[in-house]
């Protein structure tokens, strides 16, 4: 890093005026229809060679949730077929929570099999598969990389152009004062910059992301709400960059084995989250970085009682299990850890069996009532363990419960 990298007082957005002219002519006249109006869209500072000057408190509180979050992914990580995938689904549902998108466990790891279960599941399993790229591509960030996770996410979503930068106007909240301003971003809350800004940021943010010379957490803070001001996309915005998020917890080596749940944390206080991209918006970074140490220490918690969950669950299931120990139901138990929902294809695919093979062990377990048997219609039966799914569901529970920091 270049000497000229020092901590410094993070500046502020400044703004631009811009003209916005309706092309809407329904219940208003051709003539207002046309009519053009100014706006204001912002223009946040290029951050690629600044540090933020936090106080100390701040800084303490990052450093305490890196370790703890570090810790936590060491003691999984012996443990990561098990729970890592659980996890990263827990974390793409509640980050589609915070978009206001829910979905049952069921229907979730349902909707993965092809099962149609509702557009919120078809939705939050995109989610994962974008958090799945964003894991992968970690060690390099890039645009590139960025677009893919957002192609991933809103694929089948072609109104939004899947993975390429906007080209128009992208707004929150609306206030308007006319039906000339309606569905405009006149008297919006917040007017992301132009268009044509954009690829410059990305870059910008790229660089920042790559940086070494900071605490992780408060790069990844930083970042995210850097992301989230330059607001690249028409849709999708906020779970990419809770998906970048995660990406840069792995590039910095706090995680190595899991995706935390970040997003279930930031569910106990979405109005501080909110609230945090605002102030990071006011150049006041301390909010944001103390909404994601907070966040952080939840989903530790919350984290920790769902694996608790979890291994009394395969305690009872062994207690339930009478098959032979070389029976490949045995085997299933741990598949079923990993995947509570699943098809005679995938059981086979997963113990590298034939699929005739797979037809007694599901019995088995079906017979010890560890797995429910449905026929989806078109696709075959497919089990499901109640157990697993009802522990995921009270972990999404727990994380929409405001907590006492």
């Amino acid at each position: 890093m270049t000497s000229d990298m020092t901590s410094e007082v993070w500046p502020a957005l400044e703004w631009e005026q811009h003209t916005w002219r309706s092309t809407a002519s329904w219940g208003v006249r051709a003539d207002e229809a046309s009519a053009a109006v100014r706006y204001e869209s912002a223009v946040p500072p290029l951050i690629a060679a600044r540090t933020p000057a936090l106080n100390a408190a701040t800084a303490s509180a990052a450093r305490i949730a890196e370790q703890e979050l570090s810790r936590l992914d060491a003691e999984l990580g012996s443990r990561m077929s098990a729970f890592a995938p659980v996890l990263l689904r827990s974390e793409a549902a509640s980050s589609s929570q915070i978009e206001h998108l829910t979905a049952s466990a069921r229907a979730i790891f349902s909707a993965e099999l092809g099962v149609k279960a509702g557009r919120n599941a078809e939705q939050i399993a995109a989610n994962t598969r974008s958090l799945q790229a964003a894991i992968a591509l970690a060690n390099e960030p890039s645009a590139g990389s960025i677009l893919e996770m957002h192609r991933v996410l809103m694929e089948g979503q072609p109104q939004h152009s899947p993975g390429a930068w906007r080209d128009e106007a992208v707004w929150i909240g609306t206030s308007a004062q006319s039906l000339l301003e309606a569905q405009s971003p006149v008297g919006a809350e917040f007017v992301a910059p132009h268009h044509s800004r954009v690829p410059a940021l990305i870059d910008d943010l790229v660089a920042f992301c790559a940086r070494d010379d900071m605490s992780p957490l408060v790069s990844m803070a930083i970042g995210h709400a850097q992301f989230e001001t330059i607001h690249p996309f028409t849709d999708g915005n906020g779970r990419t960059g809770r998906a970048l998020a995660q990406a840069m917890l792995r590039r910095t080596g706090v995680t190595r084995n899991i995706a935390l749940p970040v997003s279930a944390g930031l569910l106990a206080d979405l109005e501080g989250y909110h609230g945090a991209l605002t102030a990071y918006r006011g150049g006041d970074v301390e909010p944001i970085v103390l909404a994601f140490a907070h966040a952080i220490a939840r989903a530790i918690r919350n984290t920790r009682t769902l694996v608790a969950e979890l291994d009394d669950v395969y305690a009872l299931w062994e207690s339930r299990l009478h098959a032979r120990r070389n029976s490949n139901a045995w085997r299933l138990l741990d598949v079923l850890m990993r995947r509570p929902v699943i098809s005679a294809a995938l059981a086979a695919q997963e113990l590298g069996v034939k699929r005739p093979n797979v037809y007694p062990p599901l019995h088995a377990l079906t017979e010890s009532g560890i797995v429910k048997s449905k026929n989806e219609h078109r696709l075959g039966p497919f089990w499901r363990a109640d157990d697993v799914l009802a522990a995921i569901d009270r972990f999404a529970e727990r994380a929409g419960r405001r907590e006492a920091t």
